[in-house]
């Protein structure tokens, strides 16, 4: 609180008078040099008394914004510019949020002192505070588009799997075939539906994914891409970032301590890409356990004791710990702790195995690329998504779909879940209670991504598929193989239902053991 009005009272003719301090001068008190009494005879009175109980104070808020980073041009660092909230506009806004502020600018400066040069800091007085988090959806969908989504739907009627891969090509163009990790990207970007039990306990929406790769597997570009896709994000490297830089930072601001929000406050709802994962220290990423999974951060530094929310998506890249050896479990190959690892829903290992046909379909596609023009994106959705029309599409599917798992999904996940606990000796980093919701998690997603509100049993293979090709250690599928040579097939729907079968009947033989196991201890 402050100061805004104190009394004084003429100690020669008693005269009362109020005196406003000046925020410009940090509210130091500047006495009339002689009583301000209007009277015919004036009083020249120039010894005042301070009159008891006469103060009367305001709540008052210093905060800092910042110039969006989206805004900005080439090679500007974003500068900021303090702001004074006072009386109902304090606490309306919280470290991290969208903000349009509108006030008087003027300068803060402090009292004279001799043979120093006075400081003249800009400060903007607050008139009126608006936060733009909930106008965030700054991606209108026109009713035409969302008629061209419903039209593109009806068209794959029958070939759901086709119409989905013509989505998942839009995804990183200029990155030929992988698509597991276009897939992987695509249902982390969508995400499940956070789910609210009646205690109040909270089991996240958010999916986080992690690339390990050898270098020139086109991570950053996925990295990338992905912060385009989503309506608010921010992106750093591993090397660059300390705990306080991705969670919170306690500034000593002229004698008071202030909190800066970090690179996972400021991407709350949004997406928060970190490269060179494996570069950061241990200690920093032991911050991001709390904030990947409760999806808050806590703080007690220099007496401030806070929480701040980060309902984010985290997508992680990083290399492997020199050679990537198959026979070694996960973590010994990329140097992260089991804890850490059980919190990424996708773990996609890429690996870069020489193979010469492989080669020859790449380097095709690499010079092809050069060579064509720029082409309009006004052709039907058939072919390739704009980037545009994507971003739309995620954002509606988002908001629009909230699916429910049938039963038939629920039996498969269930069963997939348990032979996993059966044989998982090697990953028991990534086997916990936790896989279980990814499997949830991920089934919602693609149901979402393929416009529907239910999730099938394709959506649970589907999701199966994704945490096998996760897997280094396979339980099931034998034939995924590695997912950098993964490509789009011609017949996807033909292809699915192989994988269905040869899941289910994985899955079939595996709920028909206990019973064996019974009778013989009978």
């Amino acid at each position: 609180m402050y100061e805004g009005e104190r009394t004084y009272m003429c100690r020669k003719c008693k005269h009362m008078f109020p005196v406003y301090p000046e925020l410009e001068t940090r509210n130091s008190i500047v006495l009339p040099s002689h009583c301000p009494s209007q009277r015919s005879k004036p009083c020249e009175g120039t010894n005042f008394q301070f009159v008891e109980n006469s103060i009367i104070c305001h709540d008052y808020q210093e905060i800092k914004i910042q110039e969006s980073t989206q805004v900005l041009g080439v090679g500007v660092i974003p500068r900021s510019i303090l702001v004074i909230l006072k009386d109902d506009l304090v606490d309306i806004v919280k470290a991290g949020d969208d903000v349009i502020v509108t006030g008087i600018l003027t300068a803060k400066w402090s009292p004279d002192l001799k043979d120093v040069r006075c400081d003249l800091d800009p400060v903007l007085i607050a008139n009126h505070v608006r936060r733009t988090n909930e106008l965030k959806s700054d991606i209108d969908i026109p009713d035409d588009i969302i008629m061209q989504f419903k039209q593109f739907w009806s068209e794959f009627k029958d070939t759901p799997l086709k119409g989905r891969n013509a989505i998942l090509r839009g995804i990183c163009p200029q990155v030929f075939g992988l698509f597991t990790v276009k897939l992987a990207v695509a249902l982390t970007l969508i995400g499940g539906v956070q789910h609210v039990d009646a205690s109040g306990t909270k089991v996240r929406g958010e999916s986080h994914l992690l690339l390990v790769g050898d270098p020139g597997t086109g991570k950053s570009q996925f990295l990338k891409f992905a912060a385009k896709l989503s309506n608010r994000s921010v992106i750093t490297t591993g090397l660059g970032s300390t705990s306080a830089g991705l969670t919170v930072t306690a500034v000593k601001d002229g004698g008071e301590w202030m909190l800066e929000a970090g690179a996972l406050v400021l991407a709350d709802g949004g997406l928060c890409c970190i490269d060179e994962f494996d570069s950061m220290r241990e200690h920093d990423r032991a911050t991001i356990h709390e904030a990947m999974e409760q999806q808050t951060i806590s703080v007690a530094k220099a007496g401030l004791v806070t929480t701040l929310s980060t309902r984010t998506i985290v997508f992680g890249a990083t290399n492997p710990k020199g050679h990537y050896d198959p026979d070694q479990s996960l973590s010994v190959n990329t140097t992260l702790s089991g804890p850490l690892l059980s919190r990424f829903d996708i773990v996609l290992v890429l690996l870069d195995t020489k193979n010469p046909e492989w080669d020859a379909v790449v380097s095709s596609h690499i010079l092809a690329e050069g060579g064509l023009s720029e082409e309009k994106d006004t052709e039907p959705l058939t072919d390739i998504w704009p980037l545009a029309m994507l971003r739309r599409y995620i954002y509606f599917v988002k908001g629009y779909f909230k699916p429910i798992l049938t039963k038939e999904a629920e039996k498969v996940i269930s069963s997939y879940y348990q032979l996993q606990r059966r044989s998982a000796t090697q990953n028991a980093a990534r086997t916990t209670v936790r896989m279980l919701e990814s499997l949830i998690r991920l089934a919602q997603a693609h149901a979402r991504l393929m416009f529907r509100n239910e999730v099938t049993r394709l959506d649970a293979i589907t999701a199966i598929l994704c945490i096998e090709s996760s897997m280094t250690t396979s339980a099931i599928v034998d034939s995924v193989g590695n997912a950098l040579h993964s490509n789009f097939t011609e017949n996807p729907d033909l292809e699915n239902a192989k994988q269905e079968k040869l899941i289910l009947d994985k899955l079939r033989s595996f709920d028909e053991f206990p019973d064996i196991i019974s009778t013989q201890e009978l």
